[in-house]
């Protein structure tokens, strides 16, 4: 007769089994609210950069905002390219600026709005243009 090695029951596996898929219930919403967090975090620092880029042509030109975000990259003086506004769960990834005066500023439409209407007081300003909200709660345009 051979002697018996130590081996695990049926019952033993299914509640390793249960413990997995119980722990795997709690982390996936937990991984899903960290994947969204930090696409909000590109888009801030996304919406920083341009914001800086678009004060040092400013600058550079003298008192004069750029007519559209992409002539910030003509050159790459200022920026490689647009970045992407990520706003998770609303609108599609898009890095085209929609060009808007004050009147119809925000159509919630994703990417970015510039105001490229020197007649206005947000003449030069960028934003995210979405009406939604963040994980904190705070409408994307108030950025």
């Amino acid at each position: 007769m051979r002697p018996r090695r130590p081996a695990f029951t049926l019952i033993e596996l299914m509640i390793v089994v249960a413990i997995v898929g119980i722990l795997a219930a709690v982390a996936l919403p937990k991984f899903t609210d960290l994947v969204r967090k930090s696409n909000e975090g590109a888009t801030k620092g996304s919406l920083g950069a341009l914001r800086n880029a678009i004060s040092i042509y400013y600058g550079d030109m003298e008192g004069q905002f750029p007519a559209t975000p992409l002539a910030l990259t003509i050159s790459g003086k200022y920026l490689a390219a647009v970045p992407a506004a990520k706003t998770p769960n609303y609108h599609q990834e898009s890095a085209l600026p929609l060009l808007a005066n004050q009147a119809a500023l925000f159509s919630d439409a994703g990417g970015w709005v510039y105001d490229n209407n020197d007649h206005d007081n947000l003449y030069g300003g960028i934003w995210v243009n979405c009406s939604h909200t963040d994980s904190h709660g705070t409408v994307w345009t108030t950025y």
